[in-house]
């Protein structure tokens, strides 16, 4: 009995000695101990990791740290069982320690609204909070994430000391333009991706920074874009205009070199627009109200390959003969339109859309002027049911023409 009752005033003994050497009121620790204290201050680090990607265990951290109590007395009362904290060594193996997973203040805290991980101090992720206001933004962020909330508002103040900013999200808010800060991106020199889309503009916001590849303005209520706006950008190649208000775009794209992909769908535009950059290589113009095409119209456009203008007001009239007879395009979309007959195109074209019009007549011309052992079309897909002919319309020796095609309906 007394040799349990000595043990257990060890035990007791032994613990007490610990929770002092944890709390450093004592300077003689055993190596032991001291392993155990490293070992604590891992595991509470490693709790705000975890809870830095699941926020909801954040109301369990009470718990957490009662049960890591726990094993910690077990770990004191019976230094002969294996280690229960062998596990860390694992994480020190690939290079993480205490420092590592604490969290960067570099520049200021991360808001709490907000998640700033430490293992990717440089990014600041707030979306879908449910913000109507912008949160103050460390200086250190790269990457801003304020996606899916309600902020109406963007002063100039709130982007001023994070100049080193390379991608803002704030698609998916309730932005208008006037309320955008004259000076709003200006500081922002080295921004490369700034998405804006499905927001409440009217108006592209001024003094965008000109190192802009990638720029998204979609589903706004934007009805006019000034030559001034896009001005500069060299290096934007990627503008999202679909799902607006544009009637004309005027000369607003001239200057802008490296566009390589621009998505002006779902607008007002009644004709082609003009100035249009020779080095794009995707164009998509459907769903406006465009009836005709200039002479000449994809001449210049040496890296055209998809060019989507279906659900327009095209006509036979309104296309110029072998407007879509150019090498290198790889799929034209006119589905949706007036059109009567089956245009020219190249015979290196691979994907033609033409359902939904009026047209009367397979003319296998349309498709191949010489048919021979090398002269074939390279079309895989074709698309003409919708319209007023049948199978029975279709040529016999369209199979000789046609003999890469995958798919043809009618």
């Amino acid at each position: 009995m007394g040799g349990d009752g000595d043990g257990g005033g060890k035990e007791v003994k032994e613990r007490e000695v610990f929770i002092k050497c944890l709390a450093k009121t004592s300077q003689s620790c055993t190596a032991s101990q001291e392993g155990l204290k490293r070992y604590w201050f891992s595991l509470v680090s490693c709790s705000r990791l975890v809870c830095e990607f699941f926020p909801a265990c954040v109301t369990m951290r009470g718990v957490c740290v009662f049960l890591l109590v726990c094993i910690m007395a077990l770990s004191v009362a019976m230094p002969d069982r294996q280690d229960p904290f062998l596990w860390l060594s694992a994480l020190h193996g690939r290079g993480y320690n205490e420092g590592s997973l604490l969290a960067d203040t570099t520049g200021g805290e991360c808001p709490d609204e907000c998640d700033c991980p430490p293992s990717f101090p440089i990014a600041m992720y707030c979306d879908g909070r449910g913000l109507t206001a912008m949160p103050t933004v460390p200086s250190r962020m790269k990457y801003l994430y304020l996606q899916h909330n309600e902020i109406t508002a963007l002063p100039d103040s709130a982007l001023a000391n994070t100049t080193n900013l390379v991608w803002v999200m704030l698609h998916h808010n309730a932005l208008s333009t006037d309320k955008i800060g004259k000076r709003a991106f200006a500081k922002l020199q080295g921004l490369e991706r700034l998405y804006l889309q499905h927001n409440n503009l009217t108006g592209v916001p001024p003094n965008l920074p000109r190192s802009l590849r990638d720029l998204r303005l979609n589903n706004n209520n934007i009805n006019k874009i000034t030559p001034e706006a896009l001005e500069g950008m060299d290096n934007l190649t990627i503008l999202y205009l679909q799902g607006n208000a544009l009637t004309e775009m005027g000369t607003s794209l001239r200057g802008l070199n490296s566009l390589t992909l621009l998505d002006i769908s779902g607008n007002k535009l009644k004709r082609v627009p003009d100035s249009l950059p020779e080095h794009i290589h995707q164009l998509y113009l459907e769903s406006n109200a465009i009836s005709a095409v200039p002479e000449g119209f994809l001449s210049k456009f040496s890296q055209l390959q998809y060019i989507r203008m279906g659900h327009n007001q095209l006509t036979d009239k309104g296309i110029p003969p072998n407007t879509f007879n150019v090498t290198g395009l790889v799929e034209l979309d006119l589905s949706f339109n007036q059109l009567e007959r089956i245009p020219p195109i190249s015979q290196t074209l691979e994907h033609l859309y033409l359902q939904a019009n009026h047209i009367k007549e397979f003319t296998l011309g349309s498709f191949c002027s010489v048919v021979d052992v090398i002269n074939f079309s390279k079309l895989r897909t074709v698309r003409l049911d919708g319209n007023e002919i049948s199978t029975a319309d279709v040529p016999s020796d369209s199979v000789l023409c046609l003999r890469m095609a995958n798919t043809i309906e009618v």
